[in-house]
């Protein structure tokens, strides 16, 4: 017997799966979150105008920078190099 797998439309930007309501979006979230324990979010696409899901919280929409490089204070002078003796 030949079964019919359904096959998801993808943006073209992203190559994220289409959604086409944010509540379909959110099902898909949280049959993510109790088959494989990923959570993801849900977030209107720019480019398509669909829903799709992603493992950025957008909350925390701030880049994101290692924490090593946060609280160094940067030199001012642009390329720097110590004089050759």
């Amino acid at each position: 017997m030949l079964m019919h797998y359904f096959v998801p439309k993808r943006c073209t930007e992203s190559n994220k799966i289409m959604y086409h309501d944010k509540a379909t979006a959110q099902q898909a979230a949280d049959q993510s979150w109790r088959e494989r324990g990923t959570e993801l979010w849900v977030y209107r696409c720019e480019f398509c105008g669909t829903w799709h899901l992603t493992h950025r919280n957008p909350q925390s929409s701030y880049a994101y920078v290692p924490f090593n490089q946060q609280l160094k204070p940067h030199s001012r002078k642009k390329g720097y190099k110590p004089r050759r003796k």
